[in-house]
Formats: structure tokens, sequence, C-alpha cells
């Protein structure tokens, strides 16, 4: 079997591959931006807005190639169903791919245009999953679709706005869709993170009165609140007051500390590749604070932005990933050393974000270019490490 098509074979593979070059790519490329921006001068890029492709590209671009290669990867084992073949995964890439260079060539491309490439991988990848998901219609797995619908919305609102269709949508798009991957990562985390600490666990011999504990009436509000979130920033274009989503952020994020508590998290520090998981969703629950805070007056709404997206997106993607395509290859899950210094390079280019307001000063442009580069050497290091477990025959 050839390289590509054995990349091409599975799910993980060829979004997991996509989602770490496409991370290396836009961090260089934003880190540039700023760069030439601190010399005072404008690097030319073919890109409508270079500050509006940076946000939406590390949502829908990056974000977007990991989720699906986590779904494409979980439903045929949640459902027992064969994986995508070949075809399938082939067409999917290339709508992923047809988005990510329509929105590079968004300053020269007509909008429609634009619009209609990047806004084709979301449905069928819903497609896909929903036919494997109908064969065990479970309703904590077709939820999934709702969360997938609400991402699509979000960026079908930014390219509303675009278009000329609506006024001022794509800022409301842009946060709904960060929402929407936040609501994923909260579900699909309250049942990994808990279930792998557990396992670690029983196999190291810890009794079960020490393993992790989920308690049903957390679950169901986390449920409630992530799913709220999404929903109630995308109807503030149409005139809901902010400070709702505000509450349901600062609530969300509350409830996330609470059953991150009774995780056992502190027992995973001898375990990278199981403890980046517990502090993806521990930076998730304090963006989604802090954002709910900024909303309301109090501190700076770009910053906490910024931290859950680099932190508890960024880092919990990175550590799904990393585990997924070690164990789907057959390979020890054990994170590589220069993997395990990203996840704590992670959340230190996530902190530094989050207080570079504060006290950059007039190296402001500077240092934003230092923090995009700490973000790019993370996932240099991700897709050099891990490439072998990406295109090379599984080991077992």
């Amino acid at each position: 079997m050839t390289v590509i098509k054995r990349v091409l074979g599975e799910g993980f593979r060829v979004f997991f591959l996509c989602a770490g070059l496409y991370a290396v790519f836009a961090g260089a490329i934003w880190a540039m931006w700023l760069l030439a921006q601190a010399r005072g001068a404008e690097l030319a890029l073919p890109v409508a807005d270079p500050q509006m492709w940076h946000a939406h590209e590390m949502i829908f671009g990056y974000a977007g190639a990991a989720m699906g290669g986590f779904f494409l990867t979980a439903v045929p084992n949640w459902t027992n169903t064969p994986g995508a073949r070949i075809g399938f995964l082939s067409v999917a890439a290339g709508l992923w791919l047809a988005g990510r260079l329509a929105m590079w060539g968004s300053g020269v491309l007509p909008a429609p245009l634009v619009a209609v490439a990047d806004l084709g991988f979301v449905p069928i990848l819903s497609l896909k999953i929903a036919s494997q998901l109908i064969k065990r219609p479970k309703p904590q797995n077709m939820m999934f679709l709702l969360i997938l619908t609400l991402l699509w919305l979000g960026n079908l609102f930014v390219h509303l706005e675009w278009l000329g269709v609506m006024a001022d949508s794509a800022g409301a798009g842009l946060r709904a869709g960060l929402f929407a991957l936040c609501a994923m990562i909260v579900v699909l985390g309250g049942r990994i993170t808990p279930a792998f600490t557990r396992n670690a666990m029983k196999r190291e011999g810890v009794p079960e009165a020490g393993w992790p504990v989920s308690v049903a009436p957390l679950e169901k509000a986390a449920l409630v609140l992530a799913l709220a979130l999404p929903i109630s920033v995308l109807m503030g274009a149409a005139g809901l007051p902010e400070a709702v989503a505000a509450v349901v952020a600062i609530l969300l994020g509350a409830v996330q500390f609470m059953r991150l508590l009774r995780w056992r998290g502190g027992w995973t520090l001898r375990q990278p590749i199981l403890f980046a998981l517990h502090l993806g969703l521990a930076m998730l629950g304090a963006g989604l604070i802090l954002w709910g805070l900024a909303a309301l007056g109090l501190g700076q709404e770009v910053a906490a932005l910024h931290l859950l997206a680099i932190g508890g997106v960024g880092g919990m993607t990175l550590a799904v990933m990393s585990r997924a395509a070690l164990g789907h290859s057959g390979r020890a899950l054990i994170a590589p050393k220069p993997v395990a210094l990203g996840y704590g390079l992670l959340a230190l280019t996530a902190l530094l974000r989050w207080g570079a307001g504060q006290w950059a000063g007039e190296g402001y442009f500077l240092v934003m270019a230092a923090i995009s580069l700490l973000w790019t050497v993370v996932f240099v290091l991700f897709s050099m490490c891990l490439w072998p477990a990406l295109v090379k025959p599984r080991l077992s």
C-alpha cells in the first residue's frame, strides 16, 4: 500500500495530519504578519482581512480538521460499523482543503465562491456520521449532529456578513463556532477524561474508592449549558442580550471545574498524555468564566477568547489527536517527550497570550509574534513526532 492510500484510508491519519500541518502553516503566517506590523509595514497576503482569516482558520480550519479526524475514527467504534472508505475520505479531505484554499484567496476570489467552498466540509462530514449513528441511534451520540449544525451555522453567519446579507454577524459567527467546539469538548471530555483516568488507575492497582467519579446532575448541567452557549451567541445577532450568553458561559465554566475536581487530575501528573486532557479542560473552564466576565464588562474579551481557544480547544485537540494517533496505529499510549513538552508549551502559550495585552506595552506585536511562533513550534513537534503513527503502517 502506498503512503497516500494509507493516509487516505483512515480518518485519523488524513485529518490529524492536515490539522497538524495546517496549524504550523497558519501559525507561521500569523507570526510573519505580526512581525511586519511590528516594523510598521504590511505583509501582502491574498486574504481579504488577515485578522479575520486568522480567527476563522483556527476555528473552522485547524479545529475543523481535528474534529473530523476524531469523529471519523470514533463513530465507527461507537456504532460497530465500518469506517469511511478511501473514496469518501478523499472527497471529505478535498472539501476541507478547498475551504482552506478559498479562504487563503479570499482577497481576490468572489465572496460567493469562497462561501460555497468553505461551507462544504461540515455537511458531508455530518451526513457520513449520521449514516453511521442511525445504525445505533443513541441520544448521547446523536446530539453531536446538533453541535456540528451549530458549528456550521457559526461559519454561515461569518460568510453572510462577508456576502452583505447580514450586518455585524461575523463576530457572532466566530464566537458561536468556537463555543460549538467547546460544547463538543465539554461532552467528549466528560466521557473520555474520567474513563481514561479510571482505566489507568485500575491498571496500576489504585483502589476503586480513589477512581474518578461523574455526578449525573453535573453532567446534565454541563450538557445543557454547553448547547445553550453557542445558541445564545447566535441569537445575540438577532437581539438577545449578550448578558445571557455571558451568564451561561460563567455557569458552564464553574460546572466544568466542579466536574474536574472529581476526576483525580492530580494523579495523572506522571502521565503527560493523560494529564493533558485534565489541563485542557481546566483551561477551557477558566476561559469560559473569563469570557463571561469580559462580556459583562470585567476584563478583556480578546484575551479570554485566546485562553479558551489556545488552552482549551488547542490543548484538548492536541491531547486527543496524539493519544488517538498512537492508539489507532498500534503504538504505546506514551507521549513522545517532545509532544509531552508541547502540552506544556501550549498551556504556556495560552497564558502568555491571555496576559500579553497587560504587559507587552510598545513591544505588543513582537510579543504576539513570539507567542504565535510558540504555537507553531508545538505543532511542528506534534507533526514530526507523530508522523510515523500517521503515515506508516500499523505496528500490531
